[in-house]
């Protein structure tokens, strides 16, 4: 069985980002990047199947800059056996990029596509969803909890009421939450032996894909400062200064 395991470059989850001067985008200069937590938890997840003896083959794929390189072989060094990169120098969006991944499945054709549910940079929550669009796979979303058999895949996934399962054929997509497992980390040993292992490059221009953004990012800044708040002697000055201060209450 294999498994196809994206994953986006992102600026480290412990890194403070700031919008550049002139507030035209963020300013990434400089500062620490890594693999996005939740593909990070996807190719946890992969590598965990593939000890099971369930899984004989992960692919790592990113779509980014050729620094993007940097994280395929991180994955790699976590268990991946080898990994694609499509480069481009574009802002991808997420139709772009399920775009470009539905061109891998074709070429590559997994049992499973494991993705994180969303990046931490964009939030979008979008490319796994448009790939099952895309490709006509069956979904489940926000995983917390996957099994896969010969006969398909079962996912628990947290909802509102509590705990949701869905059972699915193969091919399958699935994106994982954060309490699917925990990652963990590269050892020397094996980061040593992600620098032989296979790192293909292409473009989204190969995969017959347009790249181009649909959209423009007008500006870029900080949120306001949360004013701080007072402290009121009882309930009627709290109920006076909702009512003439805020006028939020009638």
């Amino acid at each position: 069985m294999k498994v196809l395991v994206p994953v986006k470059r992102v600026v480290d989850y412990n890194v403070k980002v700031r919008p550049k001067s002139d507030g035209s985008d963020a300013d990434l200069a400089n500062l620490k990047m890594s693999i996005n937590p939740f593909c990070e938890i996807a190719v946890e997840e992969a590598v965990r199947l593939k000890e099971q003896g369930i899984v004989s083959e992960i692919v790592a794929v990113s779509i980014g800059v050729q620094q993007a390189q940097e994280q395929l072989r991180t994955a790699l060094a976590l268990g991946a056996d080898r990994a694609i990169l499509i480069a481009t120098d574009v802002a991808i969006e997420p139709l772009a990029i399920a775009k470009c991944l539905k061109a891998v499945c074709d070429n590559e054709k997994p049992d499973i596509v494991l993705l994180g549910k969303q990046a931490i940079d964009g939030d979008n929550n979008q490319t796994g969803q448009m790939l099952g669009a895309l490709t006509g796979f069956p979904q489940a979303t926000f995983a917390s909890e996957l099994t896969l058999s010969a006969d398909g895949a079962t996912v628990k996934r947290e909802v509102d009421g509590g705990l949701q399962t869905l059972s699915l054929t193969l091919p399958a997509i699935v994106t994982t939450d954060l309490r699917l497992n925990e990652p963990r980390y590269a050892s020397l040993p094996n980061i040593m032996k992600a620098k032989r292992k296979p790192l293909d490059s292409t473009t989204p221009e190969e995969l017959g894909v347009d790249a181009t953004p649909r959209t423009s990012l007008l500006n870029v800044r900080l949120p306001a400062e949360r004013q701080a708040g007072i402290v009121v002697e009882d309930v009627s000055a709290l109920v006076d200064k909702l009512k003439n201060e805020a006028k939020v209450i009638s």
